[in-house]
């Protein structure tokens, strides 16, 4: 199935063709797989309408599966839903990924994005890994039709992150869009937009390798992930922002 790429989110259409390429099993959305399927039974529990499963599946995805901005890896592998439950990390757009793969796998339709934010809450070592920038290119979220209206999540940082970090933790409740806050819990910035990119039926991961490569070229993680584990002491979210 050829993957479909919109400006914006998807038109609003009864169940039909139209949206067999946001309800398909695809490599990386591999929701038929069983660590996908259990992922979502434990997360739903006995939810049976569509809006409050999504919601559960988002605070799954958000703090079961953590944030770790070190390992964005080009390999295809990384990318699949099921591979990123199994590995217990991902940053936004493996994260988003699993999110859109767990929405279809109880039927409800789901896309992925990409946008373009700058981000104020920075630490010293991301930003040299990242050449010293702060636009964060392709930062994923999922898209989620639930109810007949297209809604936006993103669930990269898991709860102790923004614990730490005395950022506004990201809510959803299933009938608005759940995004970066523009401000930390003490009112300083955190996140701005920048440009949003549309959506895409499947994760645009030849995308996302393109725009890395064209805008971290002294980035040191453009080679790939980290393969060595990480201490619980080196983890991102123990390390301080900068200017706090």
């Amino acid at each position: 199935m050829n993957v479909v790429h919109l400006p914006g989110l998807p038109g609003v259409t009864r169940a039909g063709p139209d949206l067999g390429p946001y309800l398909a099993a695809t490599a990386f959305l591999d929701y038929e797989t069983p660590e996908v399927r259990r992922f979502v039974s434990e997360a739903i529990g006995g939810a049976h309408d569509a809006r409050t499963r999504a919601v559960r599946l988002f605070y799954a995805v958000r703090d079961r599966i953590r944030y770790d901005p070190y390992r964005i890896s080009y390999d295809s592998e990384a990318y699949r839903a099921s591979q990123v439950i199994r590995d217990g990390y991902g940053w936004c757009v493996s994260k988003a990924g699993l999110l859109a793969a767990c929405a279809r796998a109880v039927g409800i339709a789901s896309a992925i994005g990409l946008a373009d934010v700058v981000n104020h809450l920075n630490t010293e070592k991301l930003r040299a890994r990242m050449g010293g920038i702060d636009i964060f290119y392709d930062h994923g979220y999922a898209a989620l039709l639930i109810e007949g209206r297209w809604v936006k999540a993103v669930p990269a940082f898991n709860i102790e992150l923004c614990e730490r970090f005395g950022v506004r933790p990201t809510e959803f409740d299933g009938s608005g869009d759940a995004l970066y806050q523009e401000h930390d819990a003490q009112g300083r910035l955190h996140m701005k937009y920048l440009a949003d990119h549309g959506t895409w039926s499947d994760l645009p991961l030849q995308q996302v390798r393109e725009d890395m490569l064209r805008h971290y070229p002294g980035a040191s993680f453009s080679a790939g992930a980290d393969s060595a584990p990480v201490s619980p002491q080196d983890r991102f979210e123990n390390e301080t922002p900068l200017g706090r």
